[in-house]
């Protein structure tokens, strides 16, 4: 598990309060016009001139001395020796703090807009904060410049990010405007697009590849609006869900499977087949052990080995009627042989982990493990490794 945030051994910057966002380079040759605004990875004793920052791993700190007079800088511990060329980073010097924003070298860049949201659910991952954390947009409106324009994907977070409307969509048509050939994912709730003075702006922003991912995890509304904690959430979803369509928007169901769900799986698999057939992709996905999940986990945990051949069912129910379907979050000895060939290795790349009971396994490469809190917290006592 990678560490993307925490304190910085030392800073050196004339910015005392508030956060700065750096672009990383390694490249000595960058032009100096292009050196202002970026910060600058060390890596030995010549140390070029010109930019705004150096980011110096603690093993250099002998390097130190070699900077350009006055350059200011942060020293940072091994923990982000990971940090490469195009990544950036938000440094802040009142906290003495690091986060990382962006990895150019990872296909699982996801952009938090809010902590807020207006749902609860049983087995959310982050949960919502009721705060004023509008910094957060003004932060991803400084942020999508600094992004190569070579990435191919990037999802935005919450919370629920249409909660802030007209500006929501202002940071998309941004990102177009700068990234025209990277997709967009948007995990929402889908509740915003019930309106559709919303549903037309979004979809006149008229982005090549951008997709809306919304949760309904029942068949049944009271179970639904259970699962999220708020009345009449599915009603708003499929509505949003049908405007989305009305305007031709791509349109991803997302289902977590859990106790809770699990027991209408089939029905809500019917249920999508049958009168959300014009939906882009369905994805069922496992339980990430995190947030409100640990504090529910007697409601919610269900060992994947018990309901994987109801996972086969409704994975076969969605390919029947055409859709395109994908298992997320599981881990491949846990699943059936005809679930395979829907099978993702779909756990970001800083969360992933493997345990013991997967040494010598010949499929690794191609299983998607856990994810490190499910390592931390509990996770199928029926893992084994393939010979």
């Amino acid at each position: 598990m990678l560490k993307l945030s925490g304190k910085v051994i030392e800073i050196k910057s004339s910015n005392a309060s508030g956060n700065t966002l750096y672009s990383i380079s390694t490249n000595k040759e960058l032009p100096k016009i292009l050196r202002a605004e970026k910060a600058y990875l060390v890596s030995d004793m010549l140390v070029p001139e010109g930019f705004k920052h150096y980011i110096v791993l603690d093993h250099l700190t002998a390097c130190i001395p070699a900077l350009p007079v006055d350059a200011e800088y942060t020293v940072l511990s091994q923990d982000y020796s990971y940090i490469a060329n195009d990544d950036v980073i938000r440094i802040s010097q009142e906290k003495s703090a690091i986060r990382v924003l962006y990895r150019a070298s990872s296909p699982n860049n996801g952009i938090l807009i809010t902590e807020q949201c207006n749902h609860y659910c049983l087995m959310c991952s982050q949960p919502p904060k009721d705060i004023d954390d509008s910094w957060l947009l003004t932060e991803t409106e400084a942020l999508i410049p600094l992004l190569p324009r070579y990435t191919k994907e990037i999802v935005f977070t919450g919370g629920e990010p249409t909660l802030f409307g007209e500006r929501f969509l202002d940071i998309l048509r941004l990102t177009k405007s700068y990234m025209p050939e990277t997709s967009i994912h948007i995990l929402s709730n889908g509740r915003s697009f019930k309106s559709e003075a919303f549903t037309k702006s979004y979809a006149e922003i008229a982005h090549p590849d951008m997709m809306v991912g919304i949760p309904i995890y029942s068949d049944d509304p009271a179970q639904h609006d259970y699962i999220v904690q708020a009345k009449g959430a599915f009603d708003e979803a499929i509505l949003g869900i049908l405007n989305l369509k009305k305007h031709n928007q791509k349109v991803e169901i997302r289902v977590v499977i859990h106790k809770q769900s699990i027991g209408r799986l089939k029905q809500l698999c019917e249920f999508i087949g049958r009168n959300l057939l014009f939906v882009d992709h369905v994805a069922l996905m496992g339980l990430e052990m995190t947030g409100f999940t640990r504090a529910n986990l007697d409601k919610l945990w269900i060992d994947p080995h018990d309901y994987k051949d109801t996972l086969s069912e409704a994975v076969q129910i969605l390919a029947r009627y055409g859709l395109n379907v994908s298992v997320y979050n599981h881990q491949l000895c846990l699943v059936n042989s005809d679930v395979q060939p829907y099978y993702k290795k779909s756990i970001s790349d800083w969360k992933n982990e493997f345990v013991e009971e997967c040494t010598g396994c010949k499929k690794l490469s191609d299983c998607g493990g856990l994810f490190s809190s499910g390592v931390q917290h509990g996770y199928s006592k029926n893992l084994h490794a393939f010979s």
